[in-house]
């Protein structure tokens, strides 16, 4: 597997990660900021895929998963699982 792979894969992972969290969660004030981020993470990439170069596709994936999870892990050992239950709308 190439970076361009491993960057598709993480980046799958972001994408699918923030929707599955805007359309199961039950606040209303949520998903509309949730599915801007959505939007702007694939026009991100769409910018650097129009430029046809593969590894640096891969690379912003990556860089955006390793952001996107190390926020998640950061912030529940600072807040706690229950600040982010709260968060996440259990």
């Amino acid at each position: 597997m190439d970076i361009t792979s491993w960057g598709a894969l993480a980046f799958g992972l972001v994408i699918g990660w923030v929707t599955h969290r805007t359309v199961v969660r039950k606040s209303d004030a949520v998903a509309l900021s949730d599915i801007a981020a959505v939007i702007a993470a694939v026009g991100g990439a769409a910018v650097v895929a129009l430029f046809k170069l593969g590894p640096l596709f891969g690379a912003y994936c990556i860089g955006l998963a390793i952001g996107f999870f190390a926020y998640f892990i950061i912030r529940i050992i600072l807040y706690g699982k229950e600040d982010m239950a709260d968060t996440m709308g259990k």
